[in-house]
């Protein structure tokens, strides 16, 4: 009888545990930026940063860097009556977690605000949501570390980005002017290596365009599992990705964890409601039809 009570304890127990770690978790409490870093590239030449070195030309030659913040560029603020954190745009960079994730379904929502700045003054606002990043912050020296992007740019919401990292996705060649191609997202189309390489390069168009107005929230959902992806906006599976890989080493090897992180792009962007869960599958909403 011993026996029974003991094993139907462990079985509570362990049943107990594989609950709350497939719980949805907070990864923003709505009061600070607690289990965050930023990590800020070199300013533009026209901002002020005391104490970081400029070439005679006045363009500074080092990145403001890791945890130093003198812009004020990632805060929390209150927006539509909600907890958000505001991402002023200024520069280039990164708010990345401190933990690394492996098998995950993170969802948040995103809204545009109205501040842009140079160099992006009159372009489109751009954000992104990386995921796998791996390695040291500023990969080759740019503001980005070796990472997948889930692209969150006006009415581009879900591309991919591949930087100094490698994902198949399913795609068809479209041509453009002068002889240039894009690739778009398809479930029935070539299966093709994107990476920062000619003459495929690292972008992949997402499926449709799910985005909602400016000004009006935008839920997206990122699925990881065994380092595939799947890419979600507003409820519309926008692209599957497959095989990420890492190439920092001798050879490519799988890619499958990595920290998480919201970039800073010249766009004034604002985010809620960032929270993520572990999953031993593909949610069943979110399952390869057959």
């Amino acid at each position: 009888m011993k026996g029974i009570v003991l094993l139907i304890g462990f079985t509570l127990a362990t049943a107990t545990s594989w609950a709350a770690d497939s719980a949805w978790k907070p990864l923003f409490d709505g009061k600070d930026l607690a289990g965050w870093e930023t990590y800020l590239a070199k300013p533009h030449a026209s901002w002020d940063v005391p104490g970081l070195k400029r070439d005679t030309n006045g363009v500074y030659l080092e990145p403001i860097g890791i945890n130093k913040d003198p812009f004020k560029v990632f805060t929390v603020e209150t927006v539509d009556r909600r907890p958000a954190i505001h991402i002023s745009g200024q520069g280039f960079g990164v708010l990345q977690t401190v933990q690394p994730f492996t098998n995950i379904h993170l969802r948040l929502q995103v809204k545009w605000g109205e501040k842009r700045w140079p160099p992006r003054t009159n372009v489109v606002r751009d954000s992104g949501l990386l995921y796998f990043c791996h390695g040291p912050h500023g990969y080759r020296g740019d503001a980005w570390p070796r990472s997948i992007e889930f692209q969150i740019q006006e009415r581009d919401m879900g591309d991919l980005y591949a930087t100094g990292a490698q994902i198949m996705v399913p795609a068809r060649r479209v041509p453009i002017a002068e002889g240039r191609t894009n690739y778009v997202y398809d479930p029935k189309g070539e299966p093709i290596q994107f990476l920062q390489k000619r003459p495929i390069n690292n972008r992949c168009i997402k499926l449709e365009n799910a985005e909602k107005p400016r000004g009006e929230w935008n839920t997206l959902e990122l699925i990881c599992y065994n380092g595939d992806s799947i890419h979600v906006v507003n409820g519309k599976v926008v692209m599957r990705l497959y095989q990420a890989q890492r190439l920092d080493g001798d050879s490519p090897a799988p890619l499958r964890s990595g920290a998480l992180c919201l970039q800073t792009e010249g766009a004034e962007v604002f985010y809620r409601d960032v929270e993520v869960r572990s999953i031993d599958a593909i949610p069943a909403e979110f399952a390869e039809p057959q």
